[in-house]
């Protein structure tokens, strides 16, 4: 306890004391006053995010003390970035959310999905990983994996319940399932803008950067791709490889999920309202680009997002005189991913704005003689392995701006950095921390942090190869990647 008290301190005062050494004795030529004091501030904010002193939210308010006190940008533009656009996509993603959790809707869908696949050990698996990623395309997917824990705990439960069922085989069983939430939470994030948060601080730091928007649309093509091709191959990885089982039948899961369906009873009217938001907003996502913006030219993701979250507030209950949902039960929104957006995109805007990026990146004129195939392998790998220790948010606020003046530099597209460090962040399988759905299932008590490890280190190998392939191979060809991105004066 005592070390832990001294290893705190240590990592408190490692923060002030990074931006102190910056501040007052790095002045290379090229530096400016103004961009000394957003890289000693970004010290601080990285040292805390990495050793998380302090809360990894409460961090992120440093730029609104540090940003204006010490002259590196005023304080109207520090704050403006806490309410960047992306900020409230995301507000009304999780509004949609909430409703869909508090009407149990979630678990509808799951266990319908679960009931299709069949009662085959491997095929009960699958049938959770697609119903854990097709939830958490659209929800968070730390709140995915909390929302499918209990449904395969039961499944287990019932399993270790029946007398003709091997104990060790349930053990693996469990062991398997609690990893394929875990991974497929994680997996199925990176389809959509809003799956995870790294995401959205990417589109975010490109908006304010360059001036260009990341479409919903634009997005899913390449995301939803890797996450289709990922999740076949954790299947089949998780069921064929890393754990064997000798039945190939399971008895009573099947009757286990029809149960549970059986408990929901029959489909609600107030599912029925909060499906018919989740689907026509997720359709609006899908053709704003190519068919709502000709009828509203100035309609954009966030709007579809705000205007589902305010429908959801005033659409009818069956109780009269209540609604889909109350601000009661809205207000428990992640505030600290919103705070943690808001500091991202501080950062981004404290880079361009000091002249910041482009001095860090005339410093990496190092690098342009690798080729691009290895810069993204070496990047997706050292965020791979980063974000086991981090928080994927974190790291990837911190990267943005960095690797966007970085990329320009070495005459590479900006996208193929940021697209690269951003995927990569989603894809950390091994350790409890890694990730929010890691420690969910960690937190069921059927594995152990060596079962980790000795399963996921192979999962991110794997991801590592997927990854680079993709952002070298296909990200061009989707994106029509070209050097006429470039803005002016870059």
């Amino acid at each position: 306890m005592k070390g832990q008290r001294k290893s705190k301190g240590g990592a408190l005062m490692a923060g002030p004391l990074g931006f102190l050494l910056i501040w007052k004795f790095f002045h290379p030529e090229g530096l400016s006053p103004e961009a000394n004091v957003i890289l000693a501030s970004t010290v601080w904010i990285a040292l805390w995010w990495i050793t998380e002193a302090v809360p990894i939210a409460v961090t992120a308010l440093l730029p609104i003390i540090l940003f204006p006190l010490f002259g590196g940008m005023d304080l109207s533009a520090t704050t403006a970035a806490f309410g960047h656009k992306y900020v409230f996509l995301y507000m009304g993603g999780f509004i949609i959310a909430i409703a869909i959790e508090k009407w149990n809707l979630h678990r509808r869908i799951a266990l319908s999905i679960i009931n299709v696949i069949g009662t085959n050990v491997r095929m009960i698996i699958l049938g959770f990983m697609l119903a854990t990623a097709f939830l958490s395309m659209w929800i968070s997917n730390t709140a995915t994996s909390v929302m499918m824990l209990p449904i395969g705990m039961a499944i287990i439960a019932q399993l270790k319940d029946d007398p003709s069922t091997q104990e060790d085989e349930n053990r693996i069983f469990g062991k398997a399932l609690m990893l394929a939430i875990a991974y497929s939470a994680s997996i199925g994030g990176i389809s959509t803008l809003i799956g995870t948060p790294p995401n959205l601080v990417l589109a975010g730091a490109v908006e304010e950067i360059y001036g260009k928007e990341i479409t919903f649309m634009q997005w899913l093509t390449f995301g939803l791709p890797i996450s289709v091709v990922l999740l076949a191959i954790a299947w089949l990885y998780l069921t064929r490889i890393a754990f064997s089982f000798k039945q190939e039948e399971f008895p009573g899961g099947r009757r286990q999920i029809k149960n549970m369906l059986k408990d929901l009873g029959g489909i609600s009217f107030e599912e029925k309202t909060v499906l018919g938001v989740f689907v026509i907003t997720a359709l609006c996502w899908i053709s704003r680009s190519f068919v709502l913006q000709k009828v509203f030219p100035a309609i954009d993701d966030t709007i579809i997002a705000m205007t589902a979250g305010v429908l959801l507030f005033i659409l009818p209950a069956k109780e009269k005189g209540k609604q889909i949902i109350t601000w009661n039960e809205a207000v428990k929104l992640p505030w600290g991913i919103i705070i943690l957006f808001g500091g991202g995109m501080a950062l981004a805007a404290g880079f361009v704005s000091s002249g910041l990026a482009q001095w860090i990146g005339n410093q990496m004129t190092l690098l342009q003689g690798f080729s691009l195939m290895m810069l993204v392998f070496i990047l997706i790998s050292a965020v791979n392995f980063l974000t086991e220790i981090t928080s994927n948010l974190a790291t990837t606020a911190m990267l943005m701006p960095i690797l966007a003046p970085m990329a320009l530099t070495i005459d590479v597209h900006p996208y193929l950095l940021m697209v690269s460090a951003t995927v990569a962040a989603s894809c950390a399988f091994m350790l409890p921390v890694a990730t929010p759905p890691n420690a969910v299932v960690f937190g069921s008590g059927y594995l152990r942090i060596p079962d980790m490890v000795r399963t996921g280190i192979w999962l991110n190998l794997i991801s590592i190869v997927l990854l680079t392939a993709f952002v070298y191979l296909f990200l061009p060809l989707v994106w029509q990647v070209d050097l006429s991105f470039f803005p002016a004066g870059w």
